[in-house]
């Protein structure tokens, strides 16, 4: 072919994106036509802050290939498929190439195209992943998925890892046709949002520099810059994982961090496997489970979403997730375990909030994370281990800085005192809102409900 398609999804890079270096070399010219389209229904559905920082990496892919790389709006996911086939009919070639997708909604896209394509004669060829190792790839010796992770990351770490490429020198971009305006994010961001395959190589090069040799033992604090800060890359597919583990050695903190990219790839595989627990129980028996519904139940989804529960910890990153469209991971395991063991809600009604406003959202990542904290996933944390927020505020964030930096009506305590106002003469001076519930009392409450399902069992 003169020139190649290519169809960008959620892999806005072009440094090791196996698919777009094979569209290079399937181009006699070394020319590619680099397509991107974005389903309006589906973006109207984001948050703000999400949806800025999809622009943002959109933006800065326009950027890195300038003009050629067509973006085009549609209104639904039907006229989605209906678009990408015109442009690629309309380029004459024989082929479109993208990486491969192993998520429910990424798997139906590319069989809706694949068929499409397919009935104007042109083959759609999926290749490669966003994984180091693709999902579906690491088996057991008797040829079944792993259900737990660490011999999944044992197996994992003696497959082939997928190739470094990169682009070649002598590539050339093609235009398939104009562009669309990007469509307007709603309310104005409320802060620089930074994104894009530079922006993440430059992270990870600060990471390394700043806190990679502790990520062992900081990991964990929400009051500290301990973190790699790249979940939005890898979700959106800015960096790939490969680009990360090649370059970690063997200190404690690297190995960690290896673990952790790891821990994204198994639960990957496990929706792969298991697509049913995107929004399912994975195992069943917890759907069976007594939970809180009605108008009481609704009143306090809402105080848990909005960070007025009372619970300092809690309350922050609730908060910090509105604020920024982020959260600390250790802080989302005790706002999940909160919602779960406290509220007595399930887990999906907290998934499908991080859902819409979490910039770093990854399907598999965030349905089996709230799974393993409700005790419900593969791999999980035993249901009857229930979070106390307040100690887990004492443990990771030991000054209080973090429940000061997003609860103003807090920041009149000083020290850790802020993780118990209502031990203070002081504490409520600033309106901060009393405990909608206690929890010691839901946390035998919750066991006991535990119980129940035993006994059906």
């Amino acid at each position: 072919m003169a020139t190649a398609a290519f169809w960008f999804r959620r892999d806005l890079r072009l440094i090791n994106n196996l698919a777009l270096f094979e569209a290079f070399e399937s181009s006699a010219e070394k020319s590619v036509a680099p397509i991107y389209l974005i389903d309006r229904s589906e973006f109207d559905a984001l948050s703000s802050i999400r949806a800025h920082s999809l622009l943002a990496s959109i933006e800065s892919l326009r950027d890195s290939i300038g003009e050629a790389l067509s973006i085009r709006v549609v209104d639904s996911g039907d006229e989605y498929v209906r678009e990408l086939v015109r442009l690629v009919k309309s380029l004459g070639v024989s082929e479109l190439l993208a990486t491969r997708m192993f998520d429910p909604h990424g798997i139906a896209q590319q069989n809706a195209v694949g068929l499409a394509l397919g009935d104007a004669g042109i083959y759609l060829r999926l290749v490669g992943s966003n994984y180091a190792v693709q999902p579906g790839t690491v088996l057991k010796g008797d040829g079944t998925p792993y259900r737990v992770y660490t011999p999944f990351y044992r197996a994992w770490l003696t497959q082939n890892w997928q190739q470094q490429v990169a682009i070649p020198k002598a590539a050339k971009w093609h235009k398939a046709a104009d562009s669309d305006l990007l469509p307007v994010a709603g309310e104005p961001a409320p802060f620089k949002i930074r994104a894009g395959e530079a922006f993440a190589a430059e992270t990870f090069a600060k990471f390394k520099r700043r806190a990679l040799h502790s990520y062992d033992e900081q990991r964990n604090r929400a009051d500290l810059s301990g973190t790699s800060h790249l979940s939005h890359a890898l979700a959106h597919g800015e960096i790939h994982p490969i680009t990360l583990l090649s370059q970690l050695g063997e200190s404690p903190g690297e190995v960690v961090f290896a673990k952790e990219l790891a821990w994204r790839e198994f639960y990957a595989d496990v929706l792969f496997w298991n697509p049913e627990s995107l929004n399912d129980y994975y195992e069943p028996r917890f759907a069976r489970m007594r939970y809180d519904t009605g108008a009481l139940a609704q009143t306090r989804l809402q105080a848990w979403k909005e960070g007025k529960t009372g619970y300092p910890m809690v309350d922050a990153g609730m908060r910090q997730l509105a604020t920024i469209g982020w959260m600390h991971n250790r802080v989302r395991m005790i706002v999940a375990s909160f919602l779960v063991k406290d509220l007595h809600l399930e887990w999906q009604e907290g998934a499908r909030h991080f859902e819409t406003l979490l910039t770093d959202f990854d399907p598999a990542s965030n349905a089996h994370g709230w799974q393993w904290t409700a005790g419900s996933g593969t791999d999980a944390s035993p249901y009857y281990r229930v979070f106390n927020p307040v100690m887990q505020g004492y443990k990771f964030d030991p000054n209080g800085d973090y429940v000061r930096k997003y609860i103003p009506e807090l920041r009149h305590i000083d020290g850790a005192d802020v993780h118990e106002p209502w031990n203070l003469v002081h504490g409520y001076l600033q309106g901060y809102a009393e405990r909608i519930v206690d929890h010691a009392a839901e946390r035998e409450e919750s066991l006991a409900r535990l119980e129940e399902i035993k006994v059906r069992d």
